[in-house]
């Protein structure tokens, strides 16, 4: 079975993932990457968002769950707390989140599932400081 080309959308605009995932803190997290390597941010901006997040099949907030649990497994808070945010940012909602970080304990473990959801207790409380 072949996909016809007839019916496709048009690919979304470039860097609408990325704007959309990175929300405010996009201009910080492009600066924090070119401070660690301008090459580097560019090959993340380029490839991982321009490219890969903007032409996939699935809706920018399934992509956004499905690397929130390739972050737990990988162990990588700071990036885990970008796409927890990029998530809620997709329109995530925080049960969607809990289920997505949920589905890690039978093919991670506890430990690093309770460090996801460390990592989203701590996001979520944060962001409650910042409205009360």
């Amino acid at each position: 079975m072949t996909d016809s080309s007839d019916n496709t959308a048009p690919p979304p605009p470039e860097g609408r993932a990325r704007t959309i995932i990175f929300g405010s803190q996009h201009d910080r997290i492009m600066a924090r990457l070119e401070g660690l390597d301008p090459e580097l941010a560019a090959h993340i901006q380029a490839f991982a968002y321009d490219t890969v997040y903007d032409s996939s099949a699935l809706d920018l907030k399934t992509q956004e769950l499905i690397a929130c649990a390739l972050l737990v497994s990988l162990g990588s808070p700071p990036e885990l707390r970008t796409h927890l945010r990029g998530a809620l940012n997709a329109g995530a909602t925080e049960a969607e989140l809990r289920g997505a970080l949920m589905l890690c304990v039978p093919y991670l473990g506890f430990p690093r599932t309770v460090a996801g959801f460390e990592a989203l207790k701590n996001y979520l409380d944060a962001q409650e400081k910042k409205k009360g």
